[in-house]
């Protein structure tokens, strides 16, 4: 089954900490997972992190490399991911989560997600 990590995710799954569920460890260590990262996560880790938002420890750049030396997939965001935004429910106002979400129902992917109003959006969606 194919998985599109939140950005929590993107930022825990190379470390594997004490943060992930059991059920995101799981998931995350199924052989039969395809795991894949979005463009959005990097772009959002960059930003919280240049204005202060992160540890300034946590580089976009390292975290890339790692997750793709890991053999996740990384996904581009594309027009229909932007366009598709404005059929979702206003439930969430983050726009990095709004267009996860997005690309998630476009590309047919399940959504991980540790957060619970995410969670709430209708698609392929998993909470974990």
């Amino acid at each position: 089954m194919r998985f599109l990590l939140d950005t929590q995710l993107v930022l825990w799954a190379p470390v594997s900490g004490p943060r992930l569920s059991r059920l995101a460890r799981a998931v995350l260590n199924d052989p039969a997972s395809e795991l894949i990262f979005s463009t959005v996560s990097i772009w959002e880790i960059a930003i919280k992190r240049s204005i202060g938002k992160i540890d300034s420890r946590i580089d976009p750049r390292i975290i890339r490399r790692e997750l793709l030396a890991m053999g996740y997939d990384e996904l581009p965001v594309l027009g229909q991911h932007a366009a598709e935004v404005d059929a979702l429910p206003f439930i969430h106002k983050d726009p990095f989560d709004r267009l996860l979400i997005a690309q998630a129902i476009v590309e047919g992917i399940t959504l991980l997600t540790v957060d619970a109003t995410v969670a709430r959006y209708p698609g392929p969606i998993r909470k974990v």
